[in-house]
């Protein structure tokens, strides 16, 4: 699919989607408890709807409806027919290997795109060290036998997901656990949100008070069932964000105050960058603003990073990303595509690897574009030919179904002249 933008006069006020990170975590919950669950305020992306469909081969019962799904779960697992299908979600994988570990099955894995070329050295090491079976090629993962209560060591370097997959993982055995991360602990927020999730469902873990790297898992635990509702999600809402900096006259709603989401930090960014804006309850209103460079560091809020650079485009001066070398390793390598993409308008961009530079300037008529099948880069790259009221035309736009399939519906929604064609 190929996104034509035309340059509109943008303005207007648009919901935050649902927090993916939240739904994945509110629907393996509500599939490892007994009982029906309704989940509230969904989108079904391609990355949730594979947590669905995973949780459903796993034993779980779903029915879903135009923004919910009621999830009834077996407290247990049922025998599994066929591999579990992560698509392209790296969550959805990293959730479930140690939960599925505990089925006491063979249990399969297979996705899409670059899933399975993202590294589960973390997962590796686990399993081999205590004489599992874990076999990780390209083509996807098997695995064989149930992980054992007792002491993890975690780097706090590569991913926050394997440390939530342990954590939903543990309170199941028999005794109890504890993970130590260590330094440097990134991503922290996102093990926040997936301890807040555990509690939401009836489940405790928490970070010793006299250790505070260190999480204690009690055992044995039982997940219950609930009514939830997701929250709005920051991470979308930050492209939306950095447009309404850039053009003025945009509201989000449905962004809590007192979120958990690390990618919360758009604000606090948006702000040392001189962005104007006001927030009323749950939601916040944007200004055209007179926006200059600042020092961003991505170590807890990675998912900030392509739409951070855009923003770096039209910030008067320097803009240094720091910790971004994670960005490399996602659907696409992110700094390699933003880079390549955002020189089509003219953007000065100069990259290491753990270190963006950027410099804002007046970005011109980009050539045609394409997305690298990457949500965020397809976009990002929306976000700036808008911003720059340029003419554009975005090949491969279809990624945005990873994570929010209404996207290109809410940029019209807030007057964009965008045309999808396929």
């Amino acid at each position: 699919m190929t996104a034509y933008i035309e340059p509109s006069e943008v303005g207007g006020t648009a919901a935050a989607p649902p927090s993916k990170s939240m739904a994945h975590r509110a629907v393996l919950a509500a599939a490892l408890a007994r009982g029906v669950s309704r989940i509230e305020n969904l989108e079904f992306s391609q990355d949730v709807s594979a947590t669905l469909g995973a949780v459903s081969a796993m034993g779980a019962r779903v029915k879903t409806g135009p923004n919910w799904a009621e999830v009834l779960g077996r407290g247990g697992f049922a025998t599994l027919l066929r591999p579990i299908d992560c698509g392209e979600s790296g969550s959805t994988l990293r959730f479930l290997i140690p939960v599925l570990s505990l089925c006491g099955q063979q249990v399969q894995f297979t996705g899409r795109g670059r899933l399975f070329a993202r590294p589960q050295n973390v997962y590796q090491d686990i399993f081999l060290q205590q004489g599992l079976l874990f076999c990780h090629a390209e083509q996807g993962l098997l695995l064989k036998g149930a992980l054992s209560p007792g002491e993890y060591q975690l780097p706090g370097g590569v991913s926050s997901q394997f440390i939530s997959g342990l954590l939903f993982a543990l309170p199941l055995l028999q005794r109890p656990s504890t993970i130590r991360v260590l330094p440097p602990f990134e991503s922290r927020p996102y093990v926040d949100m997936t301890l807040a999730a555990l509690a939401d469902f009836g489940v405790q873990a928490h970070f010793s008070p006299d250790e505070p790297d260190l999480l204690e898992v009690p055992a044995p635990q039982h997940y219950r069932n609930r009514d939830y509702t997701v929250e709005g999600d920051y991470s979308q809402a930050a492209f939306l964000a950095v447009l309404g900096a850039v053009r003025g006259g945009v509201s989000v709603t449905g962004l809590r105050p007192d979120s958990l989401q690390g990618d919360a930090a758009i604000l606090e960014i948006l702000g040392r960058c001189g962005a104007v804006f006001s927030r009323q309850g749950d939601a916040v209103r944007f200004e055209k603003s007179a926006l200059h460079a600042a020092d961003i560091d991505l170590a807890c809020c990675p998912d900030l990073g392509p739409v951070l650079m855009v923003l770096g485009a039209f910030c008067e001066g320097e803009t240094v990303i720091y910790n971004a070398g994670r960005l490399r390793l996602k659907e696409s390598d992110r700094i390699e595509a933003m880079q390549k993409e955002l020189e089509k308008f003219g953007v000065k961009m100069a990259a290491a690897p753990d270190t963006v530079r950027l410099r804002g300037g007046r970005p011109v008529l980009p050539s045609p574009l394409e997305g690298h099948n990457d949500h965020r880069v397809v976009m990002s790259l929306a976000v700036m030919a808008l911003a720059a009221g340029l003419r554009a035309e975005i090949h491969g736009a279809e990624a945005v179904r990873k994570s929010w399939p209404g996207f290109f519906a809410v940029l019209n929604a807030l007057n964009a002249k965008v045309v999808l064609k396929e």
